[in-house]
């Protein structure tokens, strides 16, 4: 994997904060920011926390150059005592987090992070860009693959992503989410997401004919034989020529796995058309693959009008999130400690409602029934503690007069330390274990949450005592 060590990739105004805390003798202090969004892109019910592991890989290695301290005192501004402070940079707080794969929702911290002021200041660009890019891929994907239902979901989007990074950690987000695998090969050599891929139009165009192109490719990759069968026509030549090419190549070799692709047409009429083909030539086990400017609805659509699709391969719409391409994460400070250690809650006050901060060191606790799927979440003050034994009061913190009483429950506390003084604590599970937790943890979820259209507005509570420190903090300001 590439250096992942960009201490400059910072907004410049997190330098000139921590350099006037370092000045004023505020540096030290330790203060605690949340990483937490407003809303769900696309209107949707639930998002689907990523990036983790490569704010992990920034963290452990983070350190300046003498060209990047250079470069900082030719600003002119910088003091230094913090130029001195950034020679000797390490990590040295504490991080918790919700595992990569979980359900989240608005108003949750995904990642807290307790450090020296000078420290965690400096650290926000990045972890936003991290959390915010992977978490939003990963919740596309995750609508695109549950569109599918059951079908296999390819990322196709390397060419059309914003950039080297959004190419390969987006598939790496969007196999957790539950995509089968993707065309770009380095994500497959870094994370071990699967990368395979068939041929363009290109290919059957050095042919002389396009039974040559698809013979030839069917000799040389005898096992993996997918087709693309509308460079010409797709009925009339593409899925005939390809029969031709299986029958006189795979099957006398005993092969039955094979399979053909669409990237153009109506890929509803097209493929009730091939699959009736392919099975009169007794091809029953040839898979029809589409790809195409396609996203959950169109997906949805097709399935719903009968096609015979047996696999999706999604691009642009999906790498870039092209409904919705930005996650609105963002990186507030909640907390202080006072020379005495005493966390002292902090809050950002806002016209705008939705912007008022939720103040205090938390943790998450999320809710299941009997049955297993999620009731709610309670966001409570981190010394907190949910005793699922007893009887708990939920309610609504904007509406406090609707209250719910849960009885038969399991709490689970949803965020774990990631680091402690610097050092990571985490053992940070494997791809394919990230991705099976994905769809575990998606599985709790009923059904009205999950839906495109309108979903159920998952409940997520404040406690009464974060509440009550909450409401206090707005009066007083």
């Amino acid at each position: 994997m590439y250096d992942r060590n960009i201490p400059l990739l910072c907004d410049y105004y997190e330098y000139t904060m921590s350099n006037g805390y370092e000045e004023f003798g505020l540096g030290d202090r330790i203060v605690y920011f949340d990483i937490f969004f407003r809303r769900i892109p696309d209107n949707g019910g639930f998002a689907i926390a990523a990036g983790l592991e490569q704010l992990i890989d920034y963290l452990k290695d983070l350190h300046f150059s003498e060209s990047d301290i250079e470069f900082l005192r030719s600003k002119g501004i910088f003091g230094e005592k913090f130029l001195n402070f950034l020679k000797d940079f390490r990590f040295t707080g504490d991080v918790w987090a919700i595992p990569e794969g979980t359900p989240v929702f608005p108003g949750e911290p995904i990642v807290t992070i307790r450090a020296r002021a000078s420290e965690a200041q400096i650290l926000e660009t990045f972890s936003l860009l991290t959390i915010n890019h992977q978490t939003l891929i990963a919740t596309k994907a995750n609508r695109i693959v549950r569109a599918a239902d059951g079908r296999t979901v390819l990322e196709f989007g390397s060419r059309r992503a914003q950039g080297t990074d959004a190419a390969i950690l987006g598939a790496r987000a969007a196999y957790i989410a539950g995509c089968g695998g993707t065309a770009c090969t380095v994500t497959d050599k870094w994370y071990g997401v699967p990368a395979s891929g068939t041929m363009a139009h290109s290919w059957v165009q050095m042919f002389d004919s396009e039974y040559e192109a698809f013979k030839a490719f069917c000799e040389l990759y005898p096992t993996n034989a997918t087709l693309l069968v509308d460079t010409y026509n797709t009925l009339k030549s593409g899925v005939p020529n390809a029969i031709r090419a299986f029958k006189e190549v795979l099957l006398p070799k005993g092969i039955t796995k094979c399979a053909i692709r669409l990237d153009s047409g109506d890929f509803s009429f097209l493929t009730r058309k091939a699959r009736k083909m392919l099975d009169d030539a007794g091809l029953k086990d040839c898979k029809i693959v589409v790809s195409n400017a396609l996203d959950e609805w169109l997906i949805r659509d097709l399935l719903d009008q009968g096609a015979c699709i047996d696999a999706f391969g999604v691009g642009d719409n999906l790498i870039t999130s092209h409904s919705e391409p930005v996650f609105n994460g963002v990186y507030k400070l909640v907390a202080m400690e006072d020379p005495d250690g005493k966390i002292v809650p902090k809050i950002k006050i806002s016209e705008n409602v939705e912007k008022i901060t939720t103040p205090h060191f938390k943790k998450v606790y999320r809710l299941f029934g009997p049955d297993g799927m999620a009731i709610a979440d309670q966001i409570c003050v981190h010394d907190e503690v949910i005793d699922d034994s007893k009887p708990l009061e939920i309610f609504d913190p904007d509406v406090t007069w609707k209250k719910s009483l849960l009885t038969d429950f399991t709490a689970k506390e949803l965020m774990v330390p990631i680091f402690k003084d610097g050092k990571l604590v985490y053992d940070m599970p494997p791809l394919d274990e990230i991705r099976k937790y994905c769809r575990e943890q998606t599985d709790t979820l009923w059904d009205e949450v999950k839906r495109f259209a309108n979903p159920h507005c998952y409940y997520v509570d404040l406690s009464k005592e974060l509440w009550e420190i909450k409401q206090d903090l707005i009066r007083s300001h």
